[in-house]
């Protein structure tokens, strides 16, 4: 059976995507943490992070390094921080969060719900600092 994000990367359910490549993209969770918290989600189903490939592995943290210095331009913040969970959804996501306290990072503070016009901002504003950066997987 698909996941959810197996759903969204195609196409079935909604989603607002600031990267996209042939290994995985990124697009914003609909239960942020932060403004501009991010999903970096392998288009393959692996369950188990540790379960990816090395080259997937390495692939997944180079992407999420580009969209926490876009992050970082786009958005006041202190720190991206960087959580790996996996008991929400059995797919692999890497959770790149613009932060500027260790309160930041607490799953305790997600938005229940969010307006998809803030999430296509934050999405934007991302996709404008990857443009800047003159990053090609920007997803339009």
């Amino acid at each position: 059976m698909a996941t959810v994000f197996s759903l969204i990367i195609e196409g079935r359910i909604p989603g607002t995507f600031v990267w996209k490549d042939d290994r995985c993209v990124a697009f914003m969770t609909i239960n942020p943490i932060a403004d501009g918290h991010v999903l970096v989600v392998p288009r393959d189903e692996i369950d188990h992070w540790v379960d990816c490939s090395s080259e997937l592995s390495r692939h997944l943290f180079d992407v999420a390094y580009e969209i926490g210095k876009a992050q970082m331009n786009a958005f006041a913040c202190e720190r991206v921080g960087l959580i790996i969970a996996g008991y929400e959804v059995p797919h692999t996501h890497l959770h790149v969060i613009p932060t500027s306290s260790m309160a930041d990072l607490s799953f305790a503070n997600a938005a229940s719900s969010v307006e998809r016009s803030d999430l296509e901002a934050a999405a934007e504003k991302i996709r404008g600092a990857l443009r800047a950066a003159g990053r090609r997987e920007v997803a339009e």
